[in-house]
């Protein structure tokens, strides 16, 4: 354990939460302390969406994608309870994630796809690894951050692009939230058995092992079996739902600290569409203000806090070829999830935990991205999973 690492963590951790709840609210702490949550499990079981995409779509490994079902499972079945009876903590009317399908998404979602593979990080593995001591997700973030802003500069231009009208599988078919529910159950099931029919076929290389400890230390040292992340971030994430109002989402927060960014250096964004009503407000705010912000300083912060606690917060140095497909990866990232209505989180595990159909072609179009990607990666010096590794 790196104690001084640790304890500085703890400092900073404490000295941001009285910050947010002297600026803003309770409300805002509340979630600030949500985000550290998340990023302690995804690091504590280094919980993948671009990984496991990767190891799917090359070797037929599949335990990365059967920890997100295992996710969606319990994620829909929440959200359902939460969205068809309002409950809520704080008063606010919980509202999930239901957005267009059109060219946009497809584009948004293709490009997304490639952007994770170069940029080695998805919206959450972009801030959980650089919280972890990842030198190279300064670059994907930084990016991330000025494709976010370039997406939202062409943000009317995709709005008019042919998109049908967003479509939820349990409002918007009349099934109802039960039933949209039997509907994501039977999804979840048959994707789960045909993962179980490629594993069996391809006897896939298995994931590495993390960095671990024993008995009870391991729960605060990890490493974290992925089905018990994926429980815990399908909890979290209804949590959030219940505190905010909306379901987790990452990268808005990412247009507005460059929106910023560029107010602060003399350029108006505010007559972009994009930053039209709330959006727009919110660049007059501190970002303690903003619970996309707020959660996204927990998860890094988090993220710090675990890689001290195993030991493994070792910051190097960063390659050419690494740098090059970060900065690329990152701005692709970026540009895709406004066009895309979210990332990984805000479109595909918010999405679909919301029954929203754009969180299914999104999954698709990004699986798509992803195989391409597979023959960027190797242009920039970065490894492709393959059949005869001992481990992925």
């Amino acid at each position: 354990m790196q104690k001084p690492l640790v304890i500085l963590g703890a400092l900073i951790a404490i000295i941001l939460y009285i910050a947010i709840v002297t600026t803003s609210t309770w409300t805002q702490g509340t979630l600030f302390i949500i985000g550290l949550a998340l990023g302690i499990t995804l690091l504590y079981a280094r919980f993948g969406f671009t990984s496991a995409f990767r190891r799917l779509m090359s070797v037929g490994n599949v335990q990365g994608l059967q920890a997100h079902m295992l996710m969606f499972a319990v994620a829909s079945t929440l959200f359902a309870i939460i969205l068809s009876s309002g409950f809520s903590f704080t008063g606010i009317t919980p509202k999930g994630y239901v957005s267009p399908v059109g060219v946009s998404v497809l584009v948004g979602a293709f490009l997304f796809g490639i952007g994770m593979q170069l940029g080695n990080g998805c919206a959450s593995g972009t801030l959980y690894s650089l919280g972890g001591g990842s030198s190279s997700m300064i670059l994907t973030l930084i990016a991330f951050v000025a494709g976010s802003v370039l997406g939202a500069y062409n943000f009317e231009f995709w709005q008019n692009t042919p998109a049908l009208p967003p479509i939820s599988i349990a409002e918007s078919t009349g099934l109802g939230y039960f039933g949209g529910w039997v509907v994501q159950m039977l999804a979840f099931a048959l994707i789960y058995w045909i993962s179980v029919k490629i594993a069996k076929k391809k006897n896939p290389p298995m994931m590495k092992p993390l960095p671990t400890t024993t008995g009870f230390k391991k729960i605060f040292r990890g490493s974290w079996p992925l089905f018990a992340a994926a429980i815990v971030l399908a909890l979290l994430n209804a949590l959030t739902l219940t505190v905010r109002g909306n379901p987790w989402g990452i990268t808005s927060a990412f247009a507005l600290w460059g929106g910023k960014s560029l107010m602060a250096m003399g350029v108006d964004v505010t007559h972009w569409v994009y930053f039209a009503g709330p959006n727009g407000a919110a660049l007059k705010n501190s970002v303690l203000m903003d619970s996309t912000s707020v959660m996204n300083f927990g998860i890094i912060l988090g993220a710090f806090l675990s890689a001290a606690a195993q030991g493994t917060f070792k910051p190097g140095k960063i390659k050419p070829g690494v740098a090059g497909a970060a900065i690329v990866g990152g701005l692709m990232m970026g540009y895709g999830a406004r066009l895309a209505f979210g990332c990984n989180i805000g479109a595909y595990f918010s999405g679909i935990a919301s029954f929203s159909l754009h969180g299914w072609v999104w999954a698709i179009m990004a699986m798509a991205g992803t195989f391409l990607a597979l023959y960027i990666r190797p242009l920039f010096g970065l490894s492709v999973p393959k059949s005869n590794d001992s481990i992925c």
